[in-house]
């Protein structure tokens, strides 16, 4: 089995370092890193090697996937929703970022929506979509309330 690689990111939250620092780390060579495609991995040895200690074990990783359909969806609307998903996704840092793919087809007026990510990123999202779908405002009209 391969062994764990670290993320900049996932090493800069475990030493308390800002991700910057970390980068740093890796240019200076005081930090080794592997290079794969735009990004660096770390090897927890090597994160031993910097710190003089241990890293801590890594917190089981849960992904939840998750597909939304929405039906009676227009292109006005599937456009304002698939905005407020998006800007949903990415709040909260890091941490809670979700992967989201977002499908309409205007000519049975339905739209996909496919939620990658940790499991309670992934409920907030779903309680809002839940909440904006069912929640009886004109987000989802065909046609604007004031024209």
């Amino acid at each position: 089995m391969a062994e764990r690689m670290y993320s900049v990111e996932e090493v800069a939250d475990l030493l308390g370092l800002h991700v910057r620092t970390v980068r740093g780390y890796i240019r200076d060579g005081r930090l080794n890193a592997v290079r794969i495609g735009r990004q660096y991995r770390i090897a927890p040895a090597d994160v031993e090697a910097l710190t003089g200690r241990p890293a801590p074990p890594a917190a089981p990783a849960v992904e939840v996937s998750s597909i939304v359909q929405v039906d009676g969806v227009g292109p006005d609307a599937a456009a304002r929703l698939a905005t407020l998903v998006q800007a949903a996704a990415n709040t909260g840092g890091p941490a809670r970022a979700l992967r989201l793919q977002v499908v309409h087809d205007a000519e049975r007026r339905r739209m996909k929506i496919v939620v990658l990510g940790g499991a309670a990123a992934t409920a907030d999202l779903l309680r809002l979509l839940d909440e904006v779908i069912g929640g009886g405002n004109a987000l989802l009209e065909g046609e604007r309330a004031d024209g």
